[in-house]
């Protein structure tokens, strides 16, 4: 019996112990919870009026030009590769410039800024743009978004809101496409985006919604970024995807992803990071959304008035520029023209010393130096200071120069 009694004392403190920090963890949980809800809570406070978010669009926007690419979604698999870089440099808050589809989202949901403009020199990006804010309006789950945008129905209680990317991805590719569904679907959102963004579409542009919308019904999880061309998806030839549900469209660089792929994408650690792969990360990115804060421009990066516009209107209100993707545009601008007007358009930007560029080189030529295995993009970073530095000591001879310069790789933990 005299050795009962410590044993019975260690179970009870073994016990205490366990009960303590169970309860630490359920205080912490919480505790971020309601921090995490009063940040979206104060976005939605500083909501942009509806007719404000239009006359933005409006008033900055160029007239719409061409690039050879729907650009449906992005085709950078090593996207997530610089969120590490991007925290420790303390990318967050301020203003977010973009470019193309539904990457930017899943940046934005990363730095979590006050506000954001995604510019393309397509107008139907921006309405696309407008496609995914209509769809962000009415999902109030990742599960409804991917519904609406693939136009299957939710049957029964589907996903959890709490559900694993696999969980949703793996739902979603046994749902049901319904033409009914995206009949209706589509007036819904074309009502959303002139009745309640206070946005006008004219003929082409409902007709570009609905060739966009389309698209995402057709294929599904497995919606690729296709180019111009004839035959094949895009213009290019289908091959059974390797993995995939399907087959996949092959360009030049090899195998383009699917949204399925890019949905699953995981950083450096082995982690999903996609916006839709985080109720936290969506919810975020839907909050900026509602509040207006999202703001799509019709514009050339080497033009005369989007980034020149959108550089006074932040000026104006007292934001600063925190990132800037750019994707591969400057690829473009220095083999088509207007990298010089480009570099005087970022000299307009109200910058910091901690103010980034976010860029994705393609290694299908040339394989950069800070590749990552065998993407077929690397994605990387530099100083918005030190490339307006370089710039004037003029070390951009050319594309390769400007990337090779001065910047931030991603490095495998």
């Amino acid at each position: 019996m005299a050795n009962e009694f410590p044993r019975f004392r260690i179970k009870l403190l073994q016990r205490t112990l366990w009960i303590l920090a169970t309860t630490l963890l359920l205080g912490a949980v919480q505790a971020r919870q309601v921090r995490e809800q009063a940040g979206l809570q104060k976005i939605q406070a500083k909501s942009i009026p509806a007719a404000e978010f239009a006359r933005l669009i409006k008033d900055f926007s160029e007239e719409g030009g061409y690039f050879r690419s729907d650009n449906f979604i992005s085709n950078e698999t090593s996207y997530l590769h610089v969120v590490d870089k991007l925290k420790e440099l303390g990318a967050s808050g301020g203003a977010y410039l973009g470019v193309g589809p539904e990457q930017n989202f899943t940046y934005i949901a990363k730095i979590r800024p006050q506000i954001a403009f995604i510019i393309d020199i397509r107008r139907q990006a921006i309405i696309q743009q407008l496609m995914f804010k209509a769809i962000f309006h009415l999902a109030p789950t990742r599960a409804e978004f991917l519904s609406l945008l693939f136009s299957k129905p939710i049957v029964g209680t589907g996903p959890g809101i709490d559900a694993t990317a696999d969980a949703l991805v793996n739902y979603s590719a046994r749902a049901e496409t319904s033409r009914a569904a995206f009949t209706r679907n589509l007036a819904v959102v074309k009502k959303t985006i002139s009745v309640d963004f206070h946005f006008s579409l004219d003929q082409k542009d409902q007709a570009s919604l609905e060739y966009v919308y389309a698209a995402f019904r057709d294929n599904n999880l497995e919606v690729q970024y296709r180019s111009d061309g004839s035959g094949g998806f895009g213009g290019y030839p289908m091959y059974p995807g390797a993995g995939g549900r399907g087959f996949r469209s092959m360009g030049p660089w090899g195998y383009f992803p699917t949204l399925e792929d890019l949905i699953l994408e995981t950083d450096l650690h082995g982690k999903t990071g996609n916006f839709l792969a985080s109720r936290n990360d969506y919810e975020f990115v839907r909050a900026l959304q509602e509040s207006n804060r999202i703001i799509p421009v019709v514009g050339n990066f080497g033009g005369s008035k989007a980034i020149v516009s959108v550089a006074a209107y932040l000026k104006k209100n007292g934001y600063t520029v925190t990132a800037f993707y750019t994707s591969n545009v400057e690829q473009y601008l220095f083999s088509e023209g207007g990298f010089d007007e480009f570099a005087a358009n970022v000299g307009k930007l109200p910058i910091t010393e901690k103010s980034l560029f976010i860029r994705a080189y393609p290694n299908q030529r040339v394989p950069h130096p800070a590749q990552i295995g065998n993407s077929r993009l690397t994605t990387l970073l530099e100083k918005i200071t030190v490339f307006l530095d370089d710039y004037r000591h003029g070390l951009y001879t050319d594309y390769w120069t400007l990337v090779r310069t001065h910047y931030i790789g991603a490095r495998m933990p």
